[in-house]
Order: structure tokens, then sequence, then C-alpha cells
């Protein structure tokens, strides 16, 4: 039986990169992206619509409860079945001060990267559970940027949501039917840091399960 891989996340150089290493391992893997309503300039983006042939490009709107259902079931319907969803979150920097954000980058900012998180987990879990087995994975990159006179407000905050989830989620998976896995890089060496997950993803099972992994130069270490 194929495996199924859903990778879901930043339009980043690093979802393109778990995407690629997902590709050594099967044959197609399915990829939903979060639009890069705000992204930093020149950061790099990663589009699935214009990956290679094995990537699946699925739509998603992270802020609607709908479309994480959808997403799980139309990668349901392409895979067959999801075996492992991996959440990748590289926050977004935004650097004003708080008089100046407007409220349409406040309102992205929670629905993109805060509130889309909980229902896309929300219905990967249920689908697991049913299931009776599976892999999450939450994958978060906070390389961080340039220091500049004005204070980024926007990543912290996401950094501080995804890690604290990821944290909640792992502390309750004991007794699950599915693992769960989280990771953590700030180095900032994409490739690498995909090989690793996967290593761990692939050589997992209950020993890795409700732990967190973190990529440095200095070596491995659970956080």
């Amino acid at each position: 039986m194929t495996r199924g891989i859903l990778i879901a996340g930043t339009e980043s150089s690093l979802s393109a990169a778990i995407a690629a290493e997902a590709g050594k391992r099967v044959e197609q893997v399915a990829v939903a992206c979060i639009p890069s309503h705000i992204a930093d300039p020149g950061s790099e983006r990663f589009q699935p619509s214009a990956g290679g042939s094995n990537i699946i490009p699925l739509s998603w709107n992270p802020g609607s409860a709908i479309s994480a259902r959808a997403l799980t079931l139309a990668a349901v319907n392409r895979l067959g079945h999801i075996d492992d969803a991996i959440l990748v979150c590289t926050p977004p920097s935004v650097r004003k001060q708080a008089v100046d954000l407007n409220l349409g980058e406040i309102e992205t900012i929670v629905n993109d990267y805060i509130k889309g998180w909980f229902f896309l987990v929300k219905e990967l879990t249920v689908y697991m559970k049913a299931r009776g087995t599976g892999t999450l994975a939450m994958v978060l990159s906070d390389v961080g940027s340039v220091r500049d006179e004005v204070v980024d407000l926007m990543g912290p905050s996401v950094t501080a949501s995804f890690s604290s989830f990821a944290q909640g989620l792992l502390a309750s998976s004991f007794g699950k039917p599915y693992y769960t896995l989280a990771f953590f890089s700030e180095i900032g060496e994409d490739s690498s840091f995909a090989s690793f997950i996967f290593k761990h993803i692939d050589e997992g099972g209950k020993r890795s399960s409700g732990k967190w992994f973190k990529y440095g130069k200095l070596g491995i270490f659970g956080r």
C-alpha cells in the first residue's frame, strides 16, 4: 500500500525542502500552503502548483473550519489515505509600530497562522483516530531575521502560539492510536532539517511519540 503524505504550511523554502524529501519516499505528495498575504520582502516562497509532477497541490483557506475538512477529504481522495501529516510553520515578520498595524494584517495573522492550525489538527486527528493509525508532525522554524530598530510584533506571537499548541498535543498524546511528534529549528538549513524530520518519522513510533526534537549545529536533542 502506498504511503500517503500530506504537507500543509507556509509557502517557504522549508516546505519545499520537506516536499522534496517526501518525494524520495513516495511517487506523489499532497501539499497545501498558506497563501502568502504577508511575507518578508525577498523571502523565498514555495507554490505547490509550480512544483514537480509528483506534487499534488491542494487548496486551503486556514481561517475556515470547512476548508480544513475539505482539505483533509481532498488529501484522502487523492492519496487514498493519510499516513503522515506534516504541518509546517515558518512565522511571518511584520516590523511596524503597534499604531501602524492595519486591521487586515491582524486578521490575516490570526486566521492563517494561529486559528488555522487548530482547525486542521482537529480534522486530521479525527481522521487518524477513526483509522487507528497515522503520524502528526508539527514543524516550527524560527530562524529570525536581521536586527531592526522596529520590533517584530507578529512573528514571535505566531511562534509562541504554535509552540504552545504543539506542546499541548504532545502532552496529550499518550494512549492515542496515532503518533504525535514536534520539530524545531532556528538554523535555517532546510534540506538537512527536512531529512532529519523524516528520519524520525520513518524510524519513529512509540519511542518518538510525544517528544520535541530540535535540530541544531551542536547536535540533535529533545526540547
